[in-house]
């Protein structure tokens, strides 16, 4: 699903209403409804007052709409409008119209320097002030008023965006602090980070029928990958594929003390679909991963407590990874340079290999491309350098991308992949319980496995985390969030490819 920016959307309301052909007023009736939809089915108990905050904009148009519907269908809803500005917009204007004639639903309008409403313990605010249209920070009397609103005993939704915030870039200024927030047709940008959490809230987006026409020739680098996107890039198993179909792996991981991270991340490789896995490992490593994963085989590196150095032949493995729990010794670091300068195939580096090339800015050049990296937030900045937020973070990660030709898959509640041809793809499945020492090892031994099987480097991304996000949600629902481990995510990966499947 593509992500696009305040004018592209502004743009596409416009397409649809002159290419549908809708008036739009209609379109704003449509969105309208579409929003209370979704209300009734999240708030089914319409003894709980409602009181809607609308603006002088389409946004406001749409809260005044939105009012209109709720109390038609018998909660108990105020509305308030906002006389910011000397005009309504015409569309607001004409819902604010078909407002008063509705006798059942009171409203009252506030100017500037009116008292500030106070507001029942557990009622509900919908929030219609500004729109995404905001092209500055909220000041005075309006600012002070939404603050009030943040402050009261109540639950704040939003209506397509939190008012105050910008969909964009860093919101700076004050906005609603919104419980929930539905969008309409696609998700901001904004939603994806975590500084705009305490503004967002729980948010959701659902279609309002703008015009597909548009949507599929505009073109934008960003995009949401959902299951409508996944699903088409698993593959089916044929009678007579064997093993070697599904290609070998190399993992090289594991130092004294972190052998469990190559446990980890061979379990993932194999429950991902591989056909065969090597890991090489320090000789302390030998005899744990031979009895934990009977699967795989093993290649002993001739120091008993850390990797430095790799006999094997590259060319017989279809995908090779290296990182997970390696240590970074400068032996390793010499053998992460050898590996890169051997490997003709793409490399999937995570954890101590990401903090070796951060030592080792050097080793950029060798990297193959369409290669993989996955580092988490720090690893990112200990490779790029720190940035003044997650917006000018998004930038640079599409930036190194294209740079050096890679896939940079930034790992978080939305984990973004971005590509060498400088797209950037957030994901849509996970939660917190997966946030959790090894879950990164178990993305790595996934993306490695789907690699060996044949997928390209950028299927294997989004299919690979979109998985591993998928099993994780499985995992917590079979498990709860507090007490999902790992390895429980490498359990659920069987149901996750059912899920994907059915």
């Amino acid at each position: 699903m593509k992500i696009f920016t305040v004018d592209q959307t502004r743009r596409l309301d416009q397409y649809t209403i002159d290419h549908e052909p809708v008036p739009s007023i209609e379109l704003m009736e449509r969105a309208s409804r579409t929003f209370f939809h979704w209300f009734e089915k999240q708030f089914q108990d319409k003894h709980r007052k409602v009181f809607v905050f609308s603006g002088p904009g389409n946004n406001g148009g749409d809260g005044l709409a939105i009012a209109r519907m709720l109390s038609r269908d018998y909660y108990e809803v105020k509305a308030y409008l906002l006389r910011i500005g000397d005009k309504l917009s015409e569309d607001c204007a004409s819902n604010f119209k078909n407002l008063r004639k509705y006798r059942s639903c009171p409203f009252e309008e506030i100017n500037k320097g009116d008292k500030m409403p106070s507001l029942p313990e557990g009622s509900i605010v919908i929030d219609a002030i500004f729109g995404s249209g905001l092209s500055r920070s909220v000041e005075g009397y309006w600012a002070k008023l939404i603050e009030h609103l943040n402050q009261q005993p109540v639950t704040r939704v939003s209506v397509d965006i939190p008012s105050g915030m910008f969909a964009d870039k860093p919101t700076a200024g004050v906005s609603v602090l919104a419980d929930f927030t539905f969008s309409f047709e696609m998700p901001k940008l904004g939603f994806f980070f975590p500084e705009n959490l305490h503004r967002v809230g729980e948010w959701s987006f659902d279609t309002i029928g703008l015009h597909a026409d548009f949507i599929k020739k505009e073109e934008t680098p960003l995009h949401l990958v959902d299951l409508k996107m996944v699903k088409p890039i698993v593959r089916y198993r044929k009678k007579y594929d064997h093993k070697g179909v599904f290609g070998h792996t190399l993992l090289v991981a594991g130092s004294y003390g972190k052998i469990g991270a190559a446990i980890l991340a061979a379990r993932a490789c194999l429950r991902s679909g591989a056909g065969l896995v090597t890991v090489h490992t320090p000789k302390c490593g030998y005899e744990i991963l031979q009895i934990a994963i009977p699967e795989a085989m093993i290649s002993v590196d001739q120091d008993q407590e850390t990797v430095t150095k790799i006999y094997e032949d590259l060319s017989k493995y279809k995908a090779v990874a290296i990182g997970c729990g390696l240590g970074t010794s400068e032996p390793t670091a010499g053998a992460l340079a050898d590996l890169l300068k051997s490997a003709n195939q793409p490399v999937v580096l995570d954890a101590d290999a990401l903090n070796l090339l951060a030592g080792h800015p050097n080793f950029f050049k060798l990297i193959p491309k369409n290669s993989i990296l996955t580092p988490h937030p720090k690893e990112f900045e200990r490779l790029f350098g720190e940035t003044a937020n997650s917006f000018e973070r998004n930038e640079l990660q599409r930036l190194k991308a294209r740079e050096l030709g890679v896939y940079l898959i930034l790992k978080g509640a939305h984990t973004a992949i971005a590509c060498p041809e400088g797209q950037c793809y957030f994901n849509s499945t996970g939660n917190p319980g997966m946030a959790t020492g090894g879950s990164g090892d178990v993305l790595t031994g996934v993306l490695a496995g789907l690699l060996s099987q044949g997928y390209s480097p950028f299927e294997s991304c989004l299919l690979g985390v979109y998985l591993h996000g998928l099993a994780g949600d499985l995992a917590a629902h079979d498990l709860q969030q507090e007490a999902l481990l790992a390895s429980d995510i490498t359990d659920h990966l069987g149901k996750a490819f059912i899920s994907l499947k059915e």
